[in-house]
């Protein structure tokens, strides 16, 4: 585990996608450890379950679901067991994604639909499952949070990286609108813009451009790590109930864009 345990997230109902690696992963252990009770959402079981198996030997409480973002009936099945098993969530981090970034010339289509379902559709079919849960939670006075995982991409300009960065700007510019809907009901939204973060999204990459780009990078950075992340959602999600901090841009020390 990330930290020592502690009661600081209890009563916390928490729903992690993408949790079987990455910052996921390092942020499901570390909520566990503060005492949350979470739900922790991929496709691939066998890494779920070891870590699972790891949440519980630490001392907290967690389940696996086997989830496809991709598929609506997928997310809805999970969030009902969520809620027969734990009860309402009251935190979800939206953190599922792929980076496949490649030139426009190439015009790889299905590649460019597969970010877009993933990184744009799959955000909304959470936010369509758990929101309800989420309002349930704030309306019995519990703290209240939806958190999604954008990229510094959305802001700046990258070489290869078109297709994902829109998908990353539309995650960035949701998150402010829905703040506005959501916040008079108790329910903190907030989006955390990573910059180069060591997880395996970089070994998904095929396009040799954008592989030099990040090789490069590696070089000369000092990349984030996962749990750079984690303590970050940690933070995000102990502040007092009336504290949303709705975006947080963390890069490492050394990339300045």
């Amino acid at each position: 585990m990330t930290s020592a345990f502690t009661s600081q997230l209890s009563g916390r109902v928490a729903v992690i996608t993408g949790a079987s690696s990455g910052i996921g992963f390092a942020t499901a252990r570390l909520l566990a450890a503060r005492g949350a009770r979470v739900a922790v959402l991929a496709r691939r079981r066998e890494t779920l379950d070891r870590l699972v198996d790891e949440i519980r030997k630490a001392g907290g409480e967690a389940m696996a679901l086997t989830v496809d973002v991709t598929d609506q009936a997928s997310v809805d099945a999970a969030a009902t067991a969520v809620e027969q098993s734990y009860g309402p969530a009251s935190l979800v981090f939206n953190n599922a994604g792929v980076m496949l970034p490649g030139a426009i010339e190439e015009n790889k289509m299905q590649e460019w639909e597969q970010q877009i379902d993933l990184n744009v559709n799959g955000v909304m079919r959470v936010i369509s499952a758990f929101v309800p849960q989420l309002a349930k939670s704030a309306s019995a006075g519990i703290a209240s949070d939806l958190i999604n995982t954008s990229s510094i991409a959305g802001q700046y300009i990258f070489p290869y990286f078109a297709v994902y960065s829109a998908t990353k700007a539309y995650v960035s510019h949701l998150t402010r609108h829905m703040r506005v809907e959501l916040g008079p009901k108790n329910i903190r939204v907030a989006m955390i813009e990573p910059g180069c973060v060591a997880t395996e999204l970089q070994g998904h990459v095929t396009f040799q451009g954008a592989k030099d780009w990040l090789a490069n990078a590696a070089q000369n950075i000092d990349f984030l790590q996962p749990e750079d992340i984690a303590e970050t959602v940690g933070f995000l999600v102990s502040l007092p109930k009336h504290v949303n901090l709705q975006q947080v841009v963390i890069m490492p020390t050394k990339q300045g864009s």
